[in-house]
């Protein structure tokens, strides 16, 4: 049996298979250790070992401590992941919880590459809260893109587009019809706004929000300009970096990907550049993956 881990700043996504076949699947709040300590992610894994199947012959869905033997590896996948240090203390929490499984820990990246490339070569990119990029050879990721966070990175992610709707909302910058009904959905107030950003906890999530209102008007002119603006930054920053990228499609995971795909391919087609798999989360593609290998 192994568990499957793809690790966001907003959710994650567990899957438990035996063999080839998944036993259960669900998901949690997400963790990102460059913005929370350990016990926060030993307070999310706790309730999810009375979730699981500690074999495949018991129905009840639990995962018990004495039954941890069961599980034979364990594959982490997470944002933050590209550090040593983090990747260590991960390793750390799960190997206490888990004593007898084998444990891998590695960056979301390569969840992206897995779900979306599987053995294929091409450009694997993240499109969520955040956003980044890799070339990837089929095996092994031999090239990846400068990834500065949500500060002054992110380009094209959620946090970029909530961004730039809430500051066109602020500047004055949004047409009249849907300033009003930006109005009509927030309330927002600048003050509640500086202290959400500046003063609360994960100000990326609560920025990425606010693309969702894109999202639901991305068909008007003003809307479909301000995203694809935001890709124009993502694909420079991050796609056209890689010699050749104009002959290897570009494949996506992350729910901006997912939802505003018809303006990411007008962007890319822009360039020149093509639009292989968009999935809103790597968990399909993750199965197909591991189904693919050896039971």
């Amino acid at each position: 049996m192994r568990l499957i881990i793809d690790a966001g700043s907003t959710k994650m996504g567990w899957i438990l298979m035996e063999g080839h076949e998944v036993k259960a699947h669900f998901v949690t709040k997400g963790f990102n250790p460059n913005y929370s300590d350990r016990q926060y992610l030993e307070n999310i894994i706790h309730p999810v070992e009375t979730r699981f199947i500690a074999s495949s012959h018991d129905e009840s869905l639990f995962l018990r401590r004495d039954k941890s033997a069961s599980l034979q590896a364990i594959h982490y996948y997470g944002t933050g992941c590209g550090n040593e240090q983090n990747c260590q203390t991960i390793k750390e929490v799960f190997q206490s919880r888990f004593p007898h499984a084998e444990i891998h820990v590695t960056h979301d990246l390569m969840a992206a590459c897995h779900a979306a490339l599987g053995h294929e070569s091409g450009i694997a990119c993240i499109l969520g809260t955040g956003s980044n990029a890799c070339l990837y050879d089929g095996e092994r990721i031999t090239e990846r893109a400068v990834s500065l966070g949500y500060l002054v990175g992110d380009e094209g992610s959620g946090k970029h587009i909530g961004s730039e709707v809430v500051r066109a909302y602020f500047y004055g910058f949004m047409p009249e019809d849907l300033h009003q009904q930006f109005d009509e959905t927030y309330h927002l107030e600048l003050r509640e706004f500086i202290d959400k950003v500046y003063h609360q906890p994960q100000p990326s999530r609560y920025l990425a929000t606010f693309a969702k209102f894109a999202g639901e008007h991305q068909s008007h002119p003003f809307i479909k300009a301000l995203v694809k603006g935001c890709f124009k930054d993502f694909i420079e920053a991050f796609v056209l970096r890689f010699e050749g990228a104009e002959t290897m499609k570009v494949s996506f995971v992350g729910s901006v990907a997912f939802h505003f795909q018809d303006l990411l391919r007008e962007s890319l087609a822009e360039y020149g550049l093509a639009l292989g798999e968009v999935m809103p989360s790597p968990a399909e593609g993750l199965i197909r993956y591991y189904q693919s290998l050896p039971a």
